[in-house]
């Protein structure tokens, strides 16, 4: 959950995910759909995902013990470098490095390296010295000691070089340059992308289907929605012939009811709202991937913060 999410925004889940699953065989054994749940909110919903798969290898592969070498953590889906690291040393005493943001820029500084810190080849050299620095004796210790200076005393901003226990051999402080350390590459912009959200109603009820097992909000529950280029206009009969065809039910024309944006770490995502009714009664069987719910019973069904917008925004919003 810190992975990616704030130490105060993460306590609330944290305590509700453990109360639901308190051992890694009741995770083991739980309910995609309920996982996908309780982590609504956080976001990066791979995670959880990830989290899930590798607690079903744990108990399958390793008797429902998490291994203690960082080599096996590596091979749990979802677990990188950095976090199988933290967990080998901190847990289980093991000498392996980690390499996080605090640490990464630590070390650019006490080593004067001057590459960008994003860029394989540094990053490759920054792991290294990590590596050459975790000691054989506590190196959980140690390891949560070099991140929190990162945190507290090496920051990225006005470091506090007065306070810090290895100034004296810092290279970048010894050279007037802490300012200018770490260097970065600048990231490219993220894509620009129009999802067109169609709110289908019948009875009170609205159409909600699941997202694909790959890709974006994978496995979410969402109402249809097509995604377009930016900037592309789909006017109200277009979307009314091409929405008809798509789910396979008679619809009255769209009307445009609200636009607002959302930013995920790659997409900038223009979200058009439309809502609309059906000019004949629905047949009694959906897919599998599709639900007829009112707006006020969605516990089930696990949607990501611009739907749960969109439901907020119809809930509040006047019947047509």
């Amino acid at each position: 959950m810190l992975q990616q999410t704030q130490v105060a925004t993460v306590i609330d889940y944290f305590d509700r995910f453990v109360a639901a699953f308190p051992t890694v065989q009741a995770l083991a054994g739980a309910d995609e759909q309920r996982i996908l749940r309780l982590w609504q909110g956080l976001g990066y919903y791979r995670r959880a995902r990830h989290l899930h798969q590798a607690a079903k290898i744990i108990v399958t592969e390793h008797d429902g013990v998490v291994p203690t070498e960082a080599g096996e953590l590596l091979k749990l889906p979802g677990v990188g470098r950095y976090t199988a690291g933290a967990v080998a040393s901190i847990a289980y005493g093991r000498r392996a490095a980690v390499l996080d943001g605090n640490v990464a820029r630590v070390l650019a500084r006490l080593y004067a390296v001057r590459d960008p810190i994003n860029a394989p080849a540094t990053r490759t050299r920054l792991w290294e010295l990590a590596q050459r620095l975790v000691p054989r004796t506590q190196p959980g210790d140690f390891n949560q000691a070099l991140m929190e200076l990162g945190a507290l005393i090496c920051l990225p901003r006005a470091p506090r070089c007065e306070r810090c226990p290895v100034a004296k051999q810092c290279l970048a402080h010894r050279g007037g340059l802490t300012e200018q350390l770490p260097a970065t590459s600048p990231k490219p912009p993220p894509v620009k992308v129009t999802h067109h959200v169609i709110a289908i109603e019948h009875d009170g009820r609205y159409l909600f289907q699941q997202r694909p097992e790959k890709g974006l909000w994978s496995r979410m529950w969402q109402m249809p929605t097509a995604e377009a280029d930016p900037g592309r206009l789909l006017g109200p009969i277009r979307l009314q012939k091409w929405v008809s065809q798509w789910v396979g039910l008679p619809l009255l024309p769209p009307r445009r009811v609200s636009r607002f944006s959302h930013q995920t770490t790659h997409r900038s995502i223009e979200i058009v709202l439309w809502r609309v009714r059906l000019s004949a009664t629905p047949p009694t069987r959906l897919a599998d991937s599709s639900r007829w719910r009112l707006l006020n019973r969605l516990e089930d069904l696990p949607l990501a913060k611009p739907q749960r917008r969109i439901v907020s925004i119809l809930s509040g919003s006047p019947k047509t």
